[in-house]
């Protein structure tokens, strides 16, 4: 591919913005991931983002979004714009003329797009209708990116300092156009390269996180630390610019040691994992280890995340889900006397829970959790809000009290799922 003709090469693209159109996203019967998905892209490439804009099917609107995004009112001028969407056959898909128009381009019909756009109908066994032409009608002087997942072809256009790519909306069309056409094109463009990192924390809240960390986020300037948090976790993004993927690599390694080496490290639980079951499930794997659980409040959240991991079965023999008292009996043999002593919300409960199951289905490690996730319930020495954690081993049984005040019954069954996880991982480490 040639690169774009379109801007000098000593004009670098700093700083991107995207506009998302349709507006189908604006009444929310869309998700819009196309935005998150290029923030990511351009991230990668360390080209920064300092704006989006959803706009609705209406060239007025557009063309004023392209002109606030060139022109930088109220933020730093944009050298370049992504749009996605409206580039589809019908009379309110207006991108492509709007953006044209706005560069004062002619339309022209582009012959080898019309004809990419004729073997695919062919393909797929259908009928091109004439308002598929349009799609084929492109901005004289433009770079077209050829879609190979659907009709609409991409299209860069733009003039000596500022540069528009168009791309379809959706998102199996976008991606790959994307990452196959937009990356060589603007890459010779780029000065350096954006790289992060997430450091995993299980039993921190973000407040504990910050302050353990203060002084090392408030200095760390590149790279840089920033705090998120959900269910139950909390992640430090770590992100460095550098020359080379190398040099932001090695940048982001010496900041995540010394996170290692804070307060904070004895509650990482991983660096760049999708999940604390997938760290568990890969443990396991590399251990020859099974597992099964047996789950009350959480009510086989724990067995589907363990099953949404890929080659859980090689490790995950399967749960019980024991809501009722007398199931929790009959299936893991809890002893009822147990019960009316403390409780079926106890540790003594979640350990012979998970004692049992591990005898009923003969694995290495066994988790259970019963626990009261509201809104009703609860005691006076056991809140709602309050869930046991049991972790059966070979080596020994052990249990862990969670406490979560005013978070919802969801969250909790999702933080206890992610808790009881990491403490499954550092029950086996101690094996």
């Amino acid at each position: 591919m040639k690169h774009m003709a379109l801007r000098p090469l000593e004009a670098p693209i700093r700083v991107a913005e995207i506009i998302c159109v349709g507006t189908e996203l604006l009444l929310g019967d869309i998700i819009n991931t196309n935005a998150a998905y290029l923030s990511q892209q351009m991230a990668s490439l360390g080209i920064a983002v300092y704006h989006q804009s959803v706009i609705g099917d209406h060239p007025d609107r557009l063309k004023a979004a392209l002109d606030d995004a060139f022109s930088g009112r109220g933020r730093p001028a944009a050298d370049l714009v992504i749009l996605s969407g409206g580039l589809g056959p019908t009379y309110d898909d207006l991108t492509k003329e709007t953006v044209s128009n706005y560069f004062g381009r002619e339309m022209f019909l582009h012959e080898p797009s019309l004809e990419a756009i004729k073997v695919y109908f062919e393909k797929t066994g259908r009928t091109m209708s004439e308002s598929n032409i349009k799609q084929a009608m492109m901005p004289e002087g433009a770079v077209i990116l050829p879609n190979a997942f659907g009709t609409a072809p991409g299209v860069a256009v733009g003039d000596d300092l500022h540069t528009a790519i168009l791309l379809p909306g959706p998102p199996f069309e976008l991606k790959p156009m994307f990452e196959t056409s937009v990356i060589p094109l603007i890459h010779p463009f780029c000065e350096s390269v954006l790289i992060s990192k997430n450091i995993h924390i299980i039993g921190l809240g973000e407040s504990d996180v910050e302050a353990k960390l203060k002084d090392l986020m408030v200095t760390s300037i590149n790279p840089t630390i920033a705090p998120y948090c959900g269910n139950g976790e909390v992640r430090l993004r770590v992100t460095a610019k550098a020359e080379s993927r190398e040099s932001a690599e090695k940048m982001c390694d010496e900041l995540i040691s010394r996170v290692y080496d804070s307060p904070v490290g004895d509650y990482i639980y991983g660096i760049d994992i999708p999940s604390p079951e997938a760290a568990l499930i890969s443990q396991l794997k590399e251990l020859g280890l099974t597992l099964a659980t047996a789950e009350s409040c959480t009510g086989g959240m724990m067995g589907q995340r363990l099953t949404g991991v890929s080659g859980a079965s090689a490790v995950f023999l399967g749960g019980f889900m024991t809501y009722q008292n007398d199931v929790k009996v009959k299936l893991v043999g809890v002893d009822p006397q147990t019960i009316q002593e403390v409780t079926e919300v106890s540790a003594e409960v979640a350990e012979q829970m998970a004692e049992g199951t591990r005898k009923a289905l003969g694995c290495d490690v066994a988790l259970s959790a019963t626990g009261y996730a509201g809104p009703g319930g609860g005691t006076e020495k056991n809140p709602v809000g309050t869930v046991y954690i049991g972790i059966a081993t070979p080596s020994a049984t052990t249990s862990l009290r969670l406490y979560y005040r005013n978070k919802s019954r969801n969250y909790i069954r999702e933080a206890v799922a992610s808790r009881a996880f990491v403490a499954a991982l550092e029950a086996v480490k101690n094996m």
